[in-house]
């Protein structure tokens, strides 16, 4: 092991394959869902440039999709508005979700006891 070899990524290079069925998963989501608009996500020293679907009510899934310029094709695939989330930062109703299923996770858990 060289000395900068703990720095580099492990399996960065990502297989068509794992692409194709991230970005199915995005349709088929983006398909089922009311109101959904793109938040590409930048690159972090942990994960690779994503994005994130958001529905009307806040729901939301994430997935990679092959860097900036895939997002903004994805957006325009399905039709969506894809923004920028460092430019724009994340939707209310994003967090409102969370925060509402952080509930019902604590009273389901209450109800066990």
């Amino acid at each position: 092991m060289g000395l900068f070899d703990r720095f580099t990524r492990r399996g960065g290079a990502r297989t068509r394959a794992g692409v194709e069925s991230d970005a199915r998963h995005l349709a088929d989501w983006a398909a089922s869902h009311r109101g959904v608009e793109g938040y590409i996500e930048p690159e972090t020293t942990v994960t690779e440039l994503t994005v994130v679907l958001v529905a009307y009510d806040g729901e939301w899934t994430r997935r990679k999709v092959g860097g900036e310029r895939g997002a903004r094709k994805l957006g325009q695939d399905l039709k969506i508005p894809v923004y920028d989330v460092r430019k724009t930062g994340y939707p209310q109703r994003m967090r409102d979700y969370d925060n509402r299923r952080r509930i019902e996770r604590k009273r389901e858990r209450q109800r066990e006891l």
